[in-house]
């Protein structure tokens, strides 16, 4: 969607103007302002979930991306950009959601964090891993051919959050901007950041030791929203739809999906919260597999299993360790 579209040219760029002299007007501490505390747009959970461990209550935390909302199709309201041009930091993760990286780029905030700056990105779609050399290779390369089925996503898989080492290197990312952003409570940031990162760093310890043996190390999924998780712990995602979690898979794929699984001894097809589980539930009748939720952790709903990132994500684990036959 054209986000220059939802709002004149000349207003934009006045709003532009105004939170500039805004911002110009602030004293070093841009929370020195208002209640006191630092204002951050978080552009959808993961991003809000990281100002809030690491903010604390010095930090007002306000989400593009309402619970229970699909974020990568987010078109921004009148009100976001309102929400925007008022806030001190615009925390977001360029690639996953383009009218957000539009409409902070066109807006006046003086401090943009995009997480992917944070840690290294590179590619994934369907297959991670070098799966299609454990397989006959030409078999496998017919297979496998057109496995981005036309999506645009152009550029490197934004789903770093899913691997809790990515994850920590972007909180401290997030805990320096803070602390240049909001001097006066550095101290708090620091120690929240660190406090944040030590929770990380046991996450992934208790997946490399939970998914260090078992029996399959293939699992399939919805979007391709794992590449990292699956590189992390030695596994390989196959997903129904790419990167683009509405994307339509091809017949071919399917076939593909279904020939993989019996080959590598898959059980279960995992399906997400926030995205219709209907080509899951097809992919697993048709192939006699069972049905899972693994939570990409876009948001958290009333249906997520668990309350925050750090339960969803060990949720996620059990998840994998019983499809995957840990031992």
């Amino acid at each position: 969607m054209n986000v220059r579209r939802l709002i004149p040219t000349a207003a934009l760029a006045s709003a532009t103007v105004l939170g500039l002299t805004a911002l110009t007007a602030c004293s070093s501490s841009a929370a020195d302002d208002k209640d006191g505390k630092l204002d951050i747009v978080a552009s959808f959970y993961p991003m809000q979930y990281l100002a809030e461990q690491i903010g604390g209550d010095h930090v007002s935390v306000t989400t593009l991306t309402e619970p229970g909302q699909e974020p990568h199709d987010l078109e921004i309201s009148a009100r976001q950009r309102g929400e925007l041009e008022e806030s001190d930091v615009a925390l977001y993760l360029k690639g996953l959601q383009p009218a957000v990286d539009k409409a902070i780029d066109q807006s006046g905030i003086k401090t943009k964090v995009d997480a992917t700056t944070l840690t290294s990105t590179k590619k994934h779609g369907n297959e991670v891993g070098g799966h299609a050399h454990e397989h006959d290779h030409a078999e496998d390369e017919e297979g496998h051919e057109g496995h981005d089925h036309g999506h645009s996503h152009e550029g490197a898989d934004p789903h770093v959050w899913l691997d809790p080492v990515k994850y920590a290197e972007v909180a401290e990312g997030v805990g320096k901007a803070l602390e240049k952003a909001d001097p006066k409570h550095a101290k708090t940031y620091e120690k929240n950041t660190a406090a944040l990162v030590k929770k990380l760093d046991g996450l992934n310890k208790s997946f490399e030791d939970g998914l260090k043996n078992t029996d399959s190390k293939v699992f399939i999924t919805t979007h391709a929203a794992f590449g990292y998780l699956a590189e992390r712990y030695g596994l390989t995602e196959e997903a129904i739809s790419g990167l683009d979690p509405e994307g339509e898979p091809s017949n071919k794929r399917i076939l593909d999906l279904q020939k993989m699984a019996k080959a590598d001894g898959v059980t279960t097809v995992f399906y997400e919260t926030l995205v219709s589980d209907k080509t899951a539930q097809t992919l697993a009748k048709d192939t006699g597999l069972k049905t899972d939720v693994l939570d990409p952790i876009e948001g958290i709903t009333d249906d997520s299993k668990g309350d925050d990132y750090m339960q969803v994500m060990q949720s996620n684990l059990k998840a994998l360790q019983k499809a995957l036959g840990a031992k």
